[in-house]
């Protein structure tokens, strides 16, 4: 064989899909030859430091140093090595669709949602750097270990999947940078052999998410994150549950992992339905599934390279998936740290769960159970029909409101009620759903979270705190929180003021400063607030 020919050999993979192009050494054109890449890198990632944005905050800056600082330095040692040993570093462009496919979709995420949410257009020039970090990071990392890297769009829907979950603020950035190069690390490290052939065990993005989310609830340090706010905000955006669902039949119908998602899904919906009608009170706070849930069931857990490959295993991984979502919440819950991390833990032990899944299926013989449909059916194409059965289940969801409709758990009067009649976790709930409207500056639940501290009855007693309470309240004028803070032996409550009906009814939304007087009132009536029922306004 040639020695050309040799030089050729491998360069093209068996995928089809998989677009290859040559990225053979430069050699002797210019000294740094393949390394022009990661520098121009590294140039992109200084002219970002100098923007706006990054100048505008003194540790956000120094964070953007710290990390070029960081490549500079790996830079420098792998060209001086390559050019002591006399080795060239080279790479491939390999343009696969579940990368660049998966990106888009990611991309319209972030489009949609921060159209609602502005911090998430505000963050775009910090996703933009945590790329081009990635590609670097990721490029000197493989050529430390070996001679040519695989450059396509890998790094981007990486990014973008650490970024739909958790981001750290400005003053403690630099932990971004650290996350990053852990999701990397990890996959370039932690691997095992599977089926034969070397791979990764973890989904990079749910790696990093996973270790970061332990060391944030044991350091009890989730507020140096965007997590929470992440997590409550998906819902400002109208028919967020449609719009996920829509986004999510591109990636079912391209990768097929609609057994995956689609399972996870029912799962959800029916330990929180069992739930429901054994308490009386819904699971999660104010939906069947939370958005933030829904959105990881779709873009997180569903990793083709870490999940299992066959219709049962799919099926098996996906249950799994929401029975560990289901029991975190309740297990976080419990030990007083953030829900929304729940989502987050689950996928690095599924992960490690998948030869697990893999050697159970093998054990099975009948063809028609593994593939869970006869052969001869659909032509083969057995993702489409699950695609038809998801979108039946989903739209049969919708139609009894248990998706981007009204929810039990948003009226206020029903926590009320379920606290008075003693039901499983209801005053927790109420309480929380007060905090929530008081940090909006909803004077009524204010007034509330001040009456039941200094009541005594479902919170610890704490006249201090009921004082804070009725200050806010009564500085937002809302007369009786001025009477209860005039007197200790106070207990003042009245009915939500017209504001109070704007901030409690959004139901995780919008506030409803446009609404109609005539349709708030409606719509507080809808809500359980017997007060309103009664006001003329309904009928005008």
């Amino acid at each position: 064989m040639s020695s050309k020919a040799m030089r050729n050999r491998g360069k093209y993979r068996s995928n089809p899909a998989d677009r290859t192009i040559s990225g053979s050494p430069l050699g002797l054109n210019g000294l740094l030859g393949s390394f022009k890449i990661p520098l121009t890198l590294i140039v992109a990632l200084a002219i970002l430091a100098a923007t706006p944005r990054v100048q505008g905050n003194d540790v956000l800056f120094w964070s953007f140093v710290g990390a070029l600082l960081f490549l500079a330095a790996g830079f420098t040692y792998l060209l001086l090595m390559s050019r002591r040993l006399g080795e060239e570093r080279s790479f491939d462009v390999i343009l696969r669709p579940q990368h660049y496919i998966q990106a888009m979709v990611q991309f319209s995420v972030y489009a949609y949602w921060g159209y609602y949410w502005r911090p998430v257009y505000d963050h775009a020039w910090l996703i933009i750097a945590q790329i081009i970090f990635a590609y670097a990071f990721d490029m000197m990392l493989a050529w430390s270990r070996r001679q040519k890297y695989t450059l396509g769009f890998g790094p981007i829907p990486i990014i973008f999947s650490i970024n739909l979950f958790l981001w750290f603020r400005d003053d403690w950035f630099y932990m971004q940078f650290l996350m990053i190069a852990l999701g990397f690390m990890g996959k370039e490290y932690v691997r095992w052999q599977r089926e034969g052939q070397n791979v990764h065990i973890f989904n990079p993005s749910a790696f990093a998410l996973g270790l970061f989310s332990l060391v944030l609830i044991f350091t009890n340090t989730t507020h140096l994150t965007w997590g929470q706010e992440i997590a409550s905000t998906l819902t400002l955006a109208p028919n967020i549950y449609a719009f996920l669902f829509l986004i999510g039949l591109v990636v079912m119908y391209f990768f097929s992992i609609t057994l995956v998602a689609g399972m996870a899904a029912i799962s959800l919906f029916v330990l929180s339905a069992i739930y429901s009608a054994a308490s009386g009170v819904p699971y999660f706070l104010d939906s069947e599934i939370p958005a933030a849930v829904f959105l990881g069931l779709h873009l997180l857990v569903t990793d083709p390279s870490t999940s299992p490959r066959t219709p049962l295993g799919k099926t098996l991984f996906g249950i799994l998936y929401g029975l560990g979502v289901f029991a975190l919440y309740t297990l976080l819950g419990a030990l007083g740290a953030p829900t929304f991390y729940d989502k987050l833990l689950c996928v690095p032990l599924l992960n490690l769960s998948v030869i697990a899944i893999d050697n159970a299926v093998r054990s099975i013989r009948s063809r028609n159970l593994l593939n869970l449909w006869k052969e001869n059916w659909f032509g083969g194409r057995a993702n489409l029909a699950h695609m038809g059965v998801w979108i039946i289940v989903f739209g049969s969801m919708s139609f009894v409101g248990k998706t981007d409709s009204k929810h039990t758990g948003d009226s206020l009067p029903f926590w009320q009620q379920a606290c008075s009649d003693g039901l499983s976790n209801a005053c927790t709930r109420l309480v929380q759903l007060e905090n929530t409207y008081c940090a909006d500056n909803a004077a009524w639940a204010c007034n509330e979270l001040g009456v039941q501290y200094r009541e005594g009855s479902i919170v610890e007693q704490d006249e201090a705190l009921a004082f804070d309470y009725f200050s806010q309240s009564c500085e937002l004028k809302f007369r009786a929180a001025c009477v209860n803070l005039l007197s200790e032996n106070s207990f003042l409550q009245r009915n939500p003021h017209e504001l109070d009906l704007r901030l409690l009814l959004r139901e995780g939304g919008l506030n409803l400063m446009e609404l109609p007087l005539n349709e708030l009132y409606a719509r507080a009536c809808d809500h359980n607030w017997s007060f309103a029922c009664d006001n003329t306004l309904v009928r005008l």
